[in-house]
């Protein structure tokens, strides 16, 4: 069954009260694969708190997020909070299944918050994303055990794309949204940083991956350890 016929019976069958619905995801921006499912946002007044659920109807697997007016505001602060915009993204993209007036404020709140960008980091946080990422690479380029520095390696990717790009101002990702994020930011900048780790897992060559840390920490002021300190002003 076609994505969005699926959707609409998907609604009309397990949400019948609910006054709004979207369609997300990976089909409305014709991403989709053979593994992919339907992202349905749901706005349900009858309901007084949030919840998600998985289906498999219709011949699709179905992630329903559901809400009411007020739950979807505050998850859209809370995704915005830790700059990962997942529900404001999906509202924005979304395409309506039941239509409702309430859709286009949400899509130009969402909207809003996309433009706007997650929160700054302070001078503080900045630092102290410095000593880890300093920590995280001291600990890959010398461990000597295949096992370790593969998971050291990618604990270190993920750190350093959330530096790269909240330093910048921009989204994070997780899992394959690391990447895209990363080409949302710079397309140039996410082929060095795929091609760095992909000449560490494939050839153990760590040098790459150690020049691109050094070159996203040097306009920071580079590695930082020594003088670094977390709570001594609270003594």
């Amino acid at each position: 069954m076609p994505a969005m016929e699926a959707a609409k019976k998907f609604v009309l069958e397990t949400f019948p009260t609910c006054q709004a619905a979207l369609l997300g995801g990976s089909v409305v921006r014709g991403e989709d694969t053979s593994t992919s499912d339907l992202d349905i946002v749901i706005i349900d007044e009858s309901l007084h708190s949030e919840y998600r659920e998985s289906f498999n109807l219709h011949g699709w697997p179905i992630e329903a997020f559901v809400h009411n007016r007020q739950t979807i505001q505050v998850y859209f602060q809370k995704d915005c909070q830790r700059a990962r915009p997942s529900l404001p993204r999906m509202v924005s993209e979304g395409i309506p299944i039941l239509d409702h007036p309430i859709i286009p404020r949400l899509k130009e709140e969402a909207n809003k918050l996309l433009r706007d960008g997650p929160p700054k980091w302070n001078s503080q946080t900045i630092d102290m994303k410095r000593y880890f990422l300093t920590d995280a690479l001291d600990d890959f380029i010398g461990s000597k055990e295949r096992g370790e520095s593969i998971f050291i390696a990618s604990s270190l990717g993920e750190s350093l794309h959330e530096f790269v790009l909240r330093t910048q101002g921009h989204w994070i990702g997780a899992s394959k949204w690391i990447t895209r994020a990363l080409k949302e930011y710079d397309e140039r900048f996410a082929e060095d940083f795929v091609e760095a780790f992909d000449q560490f897992y494939q050839k153990g060559d760590k040098q790459t991956i150690v020049r691109l840390v050094d070159s996203v920490l040097d306009p920071h002021g580079g590695r930082l350890f020594e003088g670094f300190s977390i709570g001594k002003n609270k003594i």
